[in-house]
């Protein structure tokens, strides 16, 4: 099957309602039972088709009841509002699934998720230092979350750990932290000292490239 030509490279996000390491990585069920979190995403280098994404950023916030593999998750798209009607249908086929190979991220998701909230279109506040352990997406009235080093409980001092996925369909190697949020969208939840990855990545209709 051939898929419209698209890539993503950039920061990656993903902070979730799981102790540090996120089971979900590990094929284990959900620290909670269920999965409640997001993924955000600032684009350094993007395109779909001829249409250029580079500098935009999106963020999809999640509940699953469940663990992920068994489904009946929703969804709600949040998109950068510089973003032009062109460049947000670009992003909407992109996180569609529809133009992604059978087992990549965005193919996995679209079949995971049974209800897709309208998408919101707002202004972002996107920071990221993957090497320092700290990020930070602000979208006002609609998601806050911070992330930090995990503390020593001991010391106090940063601790540090990476996790290393050569078969990841989401990243390769990941800085893992220590995540705030507060969604306040369709998907209203709040977490503190969980679970954060911290990513460079690069996606493709064939799956991660890096």
């Amino acid at each position: 099957m051939t898929f419209a030509d698209w890539r993503l490279e950039g920061d990656w996000i993903k902070n979730c309602s799981c102790a540090f390491g996120c089971p979900c990585d590990f094929n284990a069920r959900p620290t909670k039972g269920y999965c409640e979190g997001l993924v955000g995403m600032h684009i350094t280098k993007g395109h779909f088709r001829d249409v250029k994404l580079d500098d935009l950023c999106f963020c999809v916030t999640v509940h699953f009841p469940g663990a992920l593999h068994e489904g009946n998750g929703e969804a709600q798209p949040i998109l950068d509002e510089r973003a032009s009607p062109e460049q947000r249908d670009a992003l909407g086929a992109i996180l569609s699934g529809e133009n992604s190979a059978e087992g990549t991220l965005f193919h996995i998701f679209s079949l995971i998720v049974t209800r897709m909230h309208d998408p919101i279109i707002a202004p972002f506040t996107f920071v990221f230092d993957r090497d320092g352990r700290t990020a930070r997406i602000i979208v006002p009235g609609v998601i806050e979350t911070e992330v930090e080093p995990i503390r020593n409980p001991v010391t106090g001092q940063p601790h540090r750990i990476e996790v290393v996925m050569p078969e990841g369909f989401e990243h390769r190697m990941a800085e893992v932290a220590s995540a705030s949020i507060s969604s306040m969208g369709a998907i209203a939840f709040k977490t503190e000292g969980t679970h954060s990855s911290l990513a460079h990545v690069v996606q493709t209709p064939q799956g991660v490239a890096a």
